[in-house]
């Protein structure tokens, strides 16, 4: 599937700001090398997935489902100081410093 864009309203802006994850991180992620996995606790009927990555030098973490070649995020997060040292040393060819 091609990618065209981002699929943003109210409602997952919101979601992912209580978190002080802007769009713009978001967009700046998805412009790097990241990790993009299955979601394992997906319950949903859309298939969801995992983006992992560095953004404005802060490192994310992003649930997002594509509806029609566009991404949606669902939910962000800053990730943890334990978090990033686990991704550093499992994906030491996508971290960037």
């Amino acid at each position: 599937m091609e990618i065209t864009g981002f699929d943003w309203d109210e409602g997952n802006q919101a979601k992912c700001l209580s978190h002080g994850v802007t769009t713009g991180d978001i967009e700046a992620l998805f412009s790097k090398p990241l990790l993009i996995i299955d979601d394992p606790y997906d319950t949903s009927r859309e298939r969801r997935y995992r983006a992992i990555g560095q953004s404005h030098n802060r490192f994310i973490f992003v649930v997002f489902t594509l509806r029609n070649g566009l991404i949606r995020p669902i939910s962000a997060r800053f990730m943890h100081k334990k978090e990033i040292s686990r991704y550093e040393k499992d994906n030491p060819d996508l971290h960037q410093r």
